[in-house]
């Protein structure tokens, strides 16, 4: 059988995150049981704080869900149509999560506003409880998460763990609200806190859909900076000139690049590849290059290639 079968498994594309795994199994167990005590609760007191908790650890539910998926997708070894695994559908996952957390503050949103208009009993004892047990659950979870992100580099771990900040954030606030309508008789704190969750929950949302958009559209990932490690490449020996550079994510840590580079045709081309990799991997971890090495002469690249052999001439005649 041809080696050209198998070219797709040059580097292994896959990401065998089992302390993510077992995180999200803990916190998904966890949130479905109480988004059921919640969302009874909610109707129950008819706390629109409350309700608006439930709907966002509904979306959890959900969350989590695509992002066991994801995880399990991205162990699947690569092959001839997808030549770099399923990598990228823990950022499509994450991009949706986020999309998630933005619709759901907007509806929070409208329904404080409608409550504003016309104020609606509440069973605050009950909100009181049921808010109390959130809390708890909610701070277990939030810690749970936030060490996995510490241990493992998964953006739908931190999609997951905004997900529970807004949570934990929502208990504290549904907690405040009830306290406040038991001293004042005020009920308009319930839908005050309720919009005041939905910003925290949007801002989180839009931080998620930012990087997971970023991811898609193939930018520079933000700790890396092109100029720099353009300006690396050429401090190489035999190395004249760098174009045609793209560096991007393929998911949360796995990065590639390629260029084009134009040699001193008296170097050993294999010599410049291996200096340049070498490069790469030690000084920003950049295991995936691809590496293309051109003469001005042979692959001019139109003008640009023409100005490059012009200015060289002007150098070495000055």
């Amino acid at each position: 059988m041809s080696l050209i079968q198998y070219d797709y498994h040059h580097l292994p594309h896959v990401k065998m995150q089992n302390q993510s795994k077992k995180t999200l199994w803990i916190t998904l167990g966890l949130t479905l049981f109480f988004t059921i005590v919640e969302i009874a609760g909610g109707l129950l007191s008819n706390s629109l704080a409350l309700l608006s908790d439930s709907a966002h650890m509904a979306s959890d539910v959900l969350a989590l869900g695509l992002s066991m998926i994801a995880l399990y997708l991205a162990t699947r070894p690569p092959n001839h149509r997808f030549t770099f695994g399923y990598l990228r559908f823990e950022i499509i996952t994450s991009f949706l999560n986020g999309l998630t957390l933005v619709i759901i503050a907007i509806w929070i949103f409208w329904e404080g506003i409608q409550r504003f208009i016309s104020p609606e009993p509440i069973d605050f004892r009950l909100m009181l409880t049921i808010s109390s047990i959130g809390f708890i659950v909610n701070l277990i979870l939030t810690i749970v998460l936030s060490r996995s992100t510490k241990e493992e580099e998964n953006l739908n771990i931190k999609s997951a763990l905004w997900h529970f900040i807004g949570d934990l954030l929502s208990s504290i606030g549904v907690i405040l609200s009830a306290i406040l309508i038991y001293f004042t008789g005020w009920y308009f704190f319930d839908p005050l806190i309720s919009i005041i969750i939905a910003s925290i929950i949007f801002t989180g949302g839009a931080k998620i859909i930012r990087e997971s958009y970023s991811i898609l559209m193939e930018a520079v990932p933000n700790q890396f900076h092109l100029d720099k490690i353009r300006e690396d490449i050429r401090q190489i020996e035999g190395v004249e000139d760098v174009h045609d550079m793209h560096l991007w994510a393929v998911s949360t840590d796995h990065y590639s690049l390629t260029a084009h580079v134009f040699i001193n045709e008296h170097i050993q081309p294999f010599c410049v590849i291996l200096a340049i990799n070498e490069m790469l991997n030690k000084k920003y971890g950049i295991k995936h290059a691809t590496i293309q090495v051109e003469h001005a002469m042979i692959h001019d690249h139109g003008e640009y290639g023409k100005e490059f052999l012009l200015q060289k001439k002007k150098k070495a005649t000055s």
